[in-house]
């Protein structure tokens, strides 16, 4: 069983909002000073759903990975879970894309890569939260796939997938190869272990430019966005506090009513 999963590196999902900063004038993020960032949290949800396979019928996963300046520490984490290999699509010019672009620069690299049963994504990356990625990839390289999953079973060549909807789960199964993304209803992922940790740091990851698999420069990153982003913003919330008083609880109430209803609340 040979797995690929998409990971993120992502600014730390657990930083203050008061740390965030907008960039205006590039539509940009600005890193919060003194914050390290992480592994996406639902990449690693897709990273311990590959492994449970791996678990129960061995195989191999190849952890994929893009963008520029890629922290080793942060990107290892899966080898030192448990998975086999890392590339890393590193090149300037892969920053800045959207879903389109990303999607694109991924399912060509899966393609040189050449031999898979399944890709796991993460339902969403903790930074945009599109969930539009791991879908993209499945349409471009024409695999069937399966959003959402909180259950996978391998059996005679199908994935038979519980996925998450809002009033429960349904039951779908699909033949491989496939694509699957996982949701945190899966189960907590692993801890590295020592032994793991230790492996990794002696596992040099490869790296793949645009030309290493197949693609000009204008077809990714930047220059391959599909979309515009018009403006980003930090919302401004404002709140008002009133206290309703009374001479008792009853007419305090009273009171209290008579306000909600000239809000046209009541």
């Amino acid at each position: 069983m040979n797995m690929i999963v998409c990971i993120k590196q992502v600014i730390d999902p657990e930083a203050p909002p008061a740390s965030f900063k907008i960039d205006a004038a590039s539509n940009r993020v600005v890193p919060p000073p003194g914050v390290s960032p992480v592994l996406d949290p639902y990449a690693e949800y897709a990273v311990e759903a590959a492994l449970r396979i791996k678990d129960a019928a061995d195989g191999k996963i190849t952890a994929i990975s893009l963008g520029p300046d890629q922290l080793r520490d942060v990107v290892k984490k899966p080898l030192s879970m448990g998975a086999d290999e890392l590339i890393l699509l590193e090149d300037e010019v892969f920053a800045g894309g959207d879903s389109w672009s990303t999607a694109y620069a991924l399912a060509m690299a899966i393609k040189k890569i050449g031999e898979y049963d399944i890709i796991f994504c993460g339902r969403e990356a903790s930074d945009w939260n599109a969930g539009q990625v791991g879908s993209g990839i499945a349409e471009i390289l024409g695999l069937p796939s399966v959003t959402l999953a909180k259950k996978i079973d391998i059996t005679d060549g199908k994935a038979r997938v519980e996925r998450v909807t809002d009033d429960g789960y349904e039951v779908t199964e699909l033949s491989l190869p496939a694509l699957i993304t996982v949701s945190n209803e899966i189960g907590e992922p692993r801890y590295p272990t020592i032994k793991g940790i230790m492996a990794a740091k002696k596992k040099e990851p490869v790296i793949w430019n645009p030309a290493d698999i197949g693609v000009e420069p204008s077809q990714v990153g930047a220059a391959g966005r599909r979309t515009k982003l018009a403006k980003l913003f930090q919302p401004v919330r404002e709140g008002k506090c009133e206290i309703i008083e009374g001479e008792s609880p009853e007419e305090a109430g009273a009171n209290l009513a008579l306000k909600l209803r000239e809000a046209k609340i009541l």
